[in-house]
């Protein structure tokens, strides 16, 4: 295959490891033919790049080191990803918050159309992805020399984190525009697995009806489960649970292993959000509620006893 049928996926990483969502778009990378070259632009990231040398199936990872990488500006790291874009037919990043920050950026200055949130890839330049909430697929065919494409993880498996032996190039790091700089940030901590990563997740709906209910009923279940928590929309505009705990169109897309979900009644919206989770559990009293459509068990109840009851039993 000639250069141009090379695909490039745009690591998301903390300049120490690489992010789990970097292992499935290496595999939806793989499925667009050619080679796959991860790129790792950080600050002092070496042990980024060796990590991401071991991925099965990556031919090749380009690090490029600068100071300006160091907190993952958009504005730098599409400078970089636009220096060496000439020779890839493919750009992927993972339709995380990162990743849907910088990908737009390349894709303008490329003057390609963004193909977002892709599902499965059909060939080289056709590629599934969800429309209208998820209840639609829509089929996209893309005829421009580069394809810039953000994958929505949860529909791919992860490459193997282990077993390859790229080359690591080291370019000179191109250098942003000057005029963004890092300011400062507040992470949230939290001693849970983060939501899109966890393998179980406990979430709970608008009928916990307070913020100290939403606390005392999911959070010994979640400490019972070891399950990260989330929320329905509902949930969060009534401020019961804060916004980053949101699941749904518009708040996180998630694949757990087992999603409990408790008080909640199912909006499209949501279910959009939680529908491809492996095994769903349904707590709600309103029988005729959308979410036991999609749930694999259903239990007719009262949350606030069903739950401490469930908490005990185990």
């Amino acid at each position: 295959m000639s250069a141009l049928a090379n695909a490039l996926v745009v690591a998301e990483h903390d300049n120490a490891s690489i992010k789990p969502a970097t292992l499935n778009t290496v595999t939806a990378a793989a499925a667009c033919g050619g080679d796959v070259h991860v790129l790792i632009a950080g600050h002092n990231a070496a042990e980024a790049a060796k990590a991401a040398a071991q991925i099965a199936g990556v031919a090749k990872v380009i690090h490029a080191d600068g100071e300006g990488f160091a907190h993952g500006l958009a504005e730098n790291v599409a400078a970089q990803v636009l220096a060496i874009a000439s020779n890839y037919s493919h750009i992927l990043f993972p339709a995380t918050a990162s990743g849907k920050n910088v990908a737009p950026r390349v894709a303008s200055k490329l003057d390609v159309a963004q193909i977002s949130d892709i599902t499965k890839v059909d060939a080289a330049d056709t590629f599934e992805r969800p429309i209208y909430a998820g209840n639609a697929i829509a089929t996209v065919q893309s005829s421009d020399a580069t394809k810039v494409i953000t994958v929505r993880t949860t529909a791919f498996d992860p490459a193997a984190a282990s077993g390859g032996s790229a080359a690591v190039e080291t370019p000179a790091a191109a250098s942003g525009n000057g005029k963004s700089s890092f300011v400062g940030s507040e992470i949230a901590k939290s001693e849970r697995p983060e939501l899109t990563a966890a393998k179980i997740i406990v979430s709970g709906g608008r009928a916990l009806g307070s913020s100290e209910k939403f606390n005392e009923v999911m959070t010994p279940l979640a400490d019972k489960l070891g399950a990260a928590i989330g929320a329905s929309r509902a949930a969060v505009d009534a401020g019961y649970a804060p916004n980053d705990l949101q699941v749904g169109q518009t708040g996180k897309i998630v694949a757990s292993q087992l999603y409990v979900a408790a008080g909640i009644s199912g909006a499209i919206q949501h279910l959009a959000g939680m529908k491809d989770s492996k095994v769903i559990v349904a707590i709600n009293k309103d029988p005729e509620a959308p979410i036991f459509s999609v749930a694999d068990y259903g239990l007719e109840a009262d949350l606030f006893t069903a739950v401490p009851e469930l908490v005990s039993a185990m």
